[in-house]
């Protein structure tokens, strides 16, 4: 509790007691004292051993925008652009240098536009010329729309003075057209587009086109409407020439890559995002490094239908990075580094602001990865970087009109080393040749393709039997069909299989089903098991429904083996036995789910854990801390997202148990969009009950915890709004003279509505994470309650801060440190869970340092309008009282200026 010494400070401790989640209840015993880090820009940075950092400039204290991309010309200068506003030229002092740089809002010779070219994604100086890739819709401000625009200088007068648009891309927003890239040969130009960016009409496609959702996964789309009009192939790259008249479609199923990056070999990388709203959910994939091989497809689809990385049909990542908003990539071959980030890559985080250095090893015909925290600060809203002439980083933060800065990292030697030392030594193992020798036949019909890919079908690598299997479905089904159905070895047989369901008509259907069954199962590994069961899954979605013998003959060949012993196996045989309304298979999936059986994910384990980002970004990290609070079953989801498709197999006892497993689900804390999910299953599957049972089990079911429009629980209050973007002054001239009116019993509910009460009490009532707020009315004025709950990072005490911890390895653990010991740290990660504590050994911590981030929720009154605001208000300085003051007609609020 609060001495009387410590209530009377000043309102630098109160942005601290008003926030959500902040663990200012807590004493923390034997805690050396620290000091807040500088005002500076450069100290907010964590940064890998070695390297210096400089803050250069700042484009949003210049009103010229918030930059989000940028390359360097051949003379040496940066030019970026405004998210949504113009593009600038900007000289560079050198390393070390104090001078300012020169910035030139770049102009369009002969366009008298406001803004002749800006509102760019990204940025290539090449061929002799700027490529723009534009993400906007047409407007009277800036009338082009989103596609690659090449600007040239036909006078050579340091001024561009034409513009060719080479493709218009219909789409725009943070998913749509990103960015553009020099070939690793640089003759050609490669572009990146997010998944609501439309697939242009393409010249050729190394991916083939007939793409599907391929999953008997019950199709729910987002039940907020996120993306529910973009089907496959999601994002995607494309390759083209240096005049954009010639377009082929590389690799796609990406959610939303922003930038792609070369190593030596030519292999080509992107950095994928994750859908937030997603967590919790088996569906969930994290933030995750591609390696975009040829006719590379990675899974994404819309809603609940994305793909498990394992599918053989779709590539798995370098790595699983975590939750985060990827943005920019970067090879680093060009790089004046120590030779420990040769064959690296930095992927960037907008969300929680790190550079994930990403070192990679050849494996196979692709890659593996070690990570490394090479650079993180909080807030760092990472938007782009280049390598720089100079051998230096250039990065830039800023979008959704943020703070935007110019910062440069270079390394503290970076004079001892040579132009070009970086540069990796190209080995390329076996494997690696024979898929790009194999990647010459996803051109289009090639008379020597089958027999070239057909022995590598059943190669141990991955990325070979991909690329051989990719490679038979450019040629005419007829060349290949019999060669599938009569192939002898089981391994190549179930990749000629899959292509064949991928490729063929309905005339294969009980062919290709016969040839199925006739594979010895238990004689594959378990792996090959899986990749069988895939394909029957992909050629029931293609083909549909079984009828007669070879439905019988179909049900008998998997039945027998479900359930498994493999958790990843059970999902995929759930699908196909209910999908085949096999005897049992309603009661088998019903016993797995009852048995909480182990969620395996293993093919996306991350690099990060999530609980280290939690105070990273309070805006998006307290979501991942009421979920790690209250984790979903995610086996137990998909299981029952399985059954809600079943017609067929149920007991009155069955459907008891089923239908009380949603009103459990709805007590778990998932993704914005987990509530609505279940309530979407549990509609499909009161669709299949009884027409005298459907109110049954609709309350059974637990009807009475949503929402009208089931996206969300049923809270004793929810804002009217409409809300605003509180302002400090705004805010208080609405309660400035009196809070007159203000009604106790609203003010209650808020508090708990806007999460208060998740932290504090108020009169007993609540929780004791944070100080008792009771008491709160009679220490500060309205104004400091204001400020504390609308700006909580102007002022965050010693007492209540989270730290920074470096580990040796690079990496950085954030959180509160609740005790420490001779040889540990113990901190907790999680503001809603003080009871995880984790323990951080001494000796592996390098440094400490405090996070000048308030872990406060922001914006936690936005939602209010202004009777709620005083509401509110009055009840945090009634003290929780209905016999307040306050609650006498024509009270004057206090100290309001």
């Amino acid at each position: 509790m609060y001495t009387k010494k410590q209530w009377s400070r000043l309102p630098i401790t109160l942005a601290v007691l008003i926030a959500v989640g902040v663990f200012c209840g807590v004493l923390l015993s034997n805690r050396t004292a620290k000091t807040r880090p500088p005002g500076s820009k450069v100290d907010k940075l964590k940064l890998a051993d070695g390297f210096v950092a400089e803050h250069l400039f700042s484009p949003s204290e210049e009103q010229n925008g918030s930059w989000v991309s940028m390359a360097f010309d051949d003379k040496g200068r940066l030019i970026a652009s405004d998210q949504y506003g113009s593009l600038f030229r900007v000289i560079l002092a050198p390393i070390g240098s104090t001078e300012k740089p020169k910035i030139e809002s770049l102009k369009i010779e002969g366009d008298t536009a406001k803004i002749a070219m800006g509102f760019a994604h990204g940025l290539l100086y090449a061929f002799n010329s700027l490529y723009v890739v534009i993400n906007n819709r047409e407007s009277a401000k800036f009338p082009k729309g989103s596609g690659l625009y090449r600007l040239q200088d036909t006078n050579n007068n340091d001024q561009y003075d034409k513009i060719t648009l080479l493709k218009a891309m219909k789409g725009e927003g943070e998913h749509g057209p990103h960015s553009v890239q020099l070939s690793p040969d640089k003759k050609s130009l490669y572009v990146v587009a997010g998944n609501h960016t439309d697939l242009p009409e393409m010249d050729s496609y190394r991916l083939p086109k007939n793409w599907t959702n391929d999953n008997l996964f019950p199709f729910i789309k987002d039940p907020r409407g996120h993306a529910n009009d973009r089907m496959a192939p999601g994002g995607w790259i494309a390759h083209t020439d240096p005049e954009g008249k010639t377009w082929e479609l590389v690799s796609a199923g990406y959610r939303n890559p922003f930038d792609i990056a070369f190593n030596e070999a030519g292999d080509m990388f992107t950095y994928d995002s994750d859908m937030e709203w997603d967590f919790g959910t088996p569906w969930y994939r994290p933030t995750r490094i591609c390696h975009a091989t040829s006719a590379s497809e990675f899974g994404w689809r819309t809603g609940d239908a994305k793909w498990a990385p394992s599918f053989p049909d779709n590539v798995g990542p370098v790595m699983n990075i975590g939750q985060g908003s990827p943005t920019n990539l970067i090879y680093l071959k060009d790089a004046l580094f120590p030779e420990k980030y040769k064959n690296t890559l930095l992927a960037f985080d907008w969300s929680f602001g790190i550079m994930h250095g990403i070192h990679l090893k050849p494996s196979g015909g692709t890659y593996t990865a070690d990570h490394e925290e090479f650079l993180s600060g909080s807030p760092l809203p990472l938007t782009d970087g280049v390598i720089g002439p100079d051998g230096a980083l250039y990065f830039l933060t800023g979008g959704r009109r943020l703070e935007s800065d110019l910062y440069r990292i270079y390394y503290k030697d970076y004079k001892k080393l040579k132009a070009g030392s970086n540069v990796a030594t190209v080995s390329l193992t076996p494997e690696h040749k024979l898929r790009t020798e194999l990647e010459q036949y996803h051109l289009g019909v090639n008379p020597k393709a089958v027999n070239a890919a057909w022995p590598n079908l059943g190669h141990a690598d991955r990325s070979v039997r991909y690329a051989a299997r990719l490679a038979v479905e450019h040629q005419p089904v007829a060349e290949w069909k019999e060669k599938a159905l009569n192939e002898k070895n089981p391994e190549i047989k179930i990749e000629a299989l899959l292509a064949l369901a991928r490729q063929g008509d309905k005339s294969v259907k009980e062919p290709l089903l016969k040839a199925l069954t006739s594979i010895d199962f238990k004689k594959l590994s378990e792996s090959k098991q899986r990749d069988l069961l895939r394909t029957f899954e992909v050629t029931f979605f293609r083909y549909g429904v079984l009828e007669g013998p070879i439905k019988t003959q179909v049900t008998n060949y998997l039945s027998p083996h479900y359930p498994s012993t493999s958790a990843l196996s059970n999902r995929l045989y759930s699908k196909l036995l209910v999908f085949l309304e096999a005897p049992g298979a309603v009661e088998r999936t019903l016993t797995l789910l009852t048995k909480n059986e182990f969620f395996d994910d293993k093919d996306n384990e991350t690099a990060t854990a999530s609980s280290d980002l939690i105070l990273r970004n309070p805006q998006y990290g307290l979501d991942i801390a009421g979920m790690l609070e209250k984790m979903p079953a995610k086996q137990q989801t998909f299981y029952a997202f399985v059954l809600s498709t079943a017609k067929t197999g149920w007991t009155p006892e069955l459907r008891d148990t089923y239908f009380k497993w949603y009103d459990k689900a709805f007590s778990y804390k998932g993704g914005r969009s987990y509530i609505g999910f279940i309530e979407k299953a549990r509609q499909i599957a009161l669709a299949n009950v009884p027409k005298d049972k459907v109110a049954y089990y609709n309350k059974l079911s637990g009807a009475e915890k949503l929402t009208l429009n089931g996206n969300d629980l049923a809270i004793e209050y929810n804002p009217k709004g409409p809300g605003r973007s509180w302002k400090v002054d705004n805010a208080v001239s609405m309660v400035q003279d009196s809070l007159a009116g203000a009604d106790f019993e609203t003010g209650k509910k808020i508090f708990s509505a806007v999460l208060c009460s998740r932290c504090h009490m108020m009169q007993g009532e609540g929780s004791d994470i944070g100080p008792d707020l009771t008491q709160l009315g009679n220490r500060f004025t309205t104004r400091d309650v204001l400020e504390a709950i609308i700006t909580p990072d102007k002022a965050v005490s010693d007492q209540y801060a989270s730290t920074i911890y470096t580990l040796k390895n690079g990496e950085s653990v954030l959180g509160r440190e609740m005790n420490q010991d001779a040889n540990f740290y113990y901190i907790a990660q999680n503001p809603f869970d003080q009871k995880t504590i984790r323990k951080v050994s001494k000796k592996e911590v390098t440094s400490t340092k405090i996070s000048p981030v308030s872990i406060m929720l922001p914006g936690l009154i936005n939602g209010l309008n202004p009777k709620e605001l005083r509401d509110l208000i009055a009840y945090l300085e009634s003290g929780g009282s209905k016999n307040s003051p306050i609650y006498k007609e024509g009270t004057v609020q206090k100290g309001g200026k």
